[in-house]
């Protein structure tokens, strides 16, 4: 099964700490949901665009992206 990379994008001098606090969202929202998502993170693209991700099963993507929003998405590899 295909999984899929839903992203959040955030820019400028704070998008690092953003971003790495955006994560902490989402995996709050993983346990209070009891979703079966183990793959999140945060990455720094570069100093003004950081990015918060999740990994989700491509089935099970269209409620969570509905729920969260997520500025973009692509396929995983890992």
């Amino acid at each position: 099964m295909r999984k899929l990379k839903l992203i959040w994008d955030f820019y400028g001098p704070d998008a690092s700490k953003i971003a790495e606090h955006h994560e902490i969202h989402l995996k709050e929202y993983i346990k209070l949901e009891k979703l079966n998502i183990s793959i999140t993170g945060h990455e720094a693209i570069n100093d003004i665009h950081s990015i918060a991700f999740l990994v989700v099963d491509e089935d099970k993507m269209k409620p969570i992206r509905d729920a969260l929003k997520p500025h973009r998405g692509q396929v995983y590899t890992s």
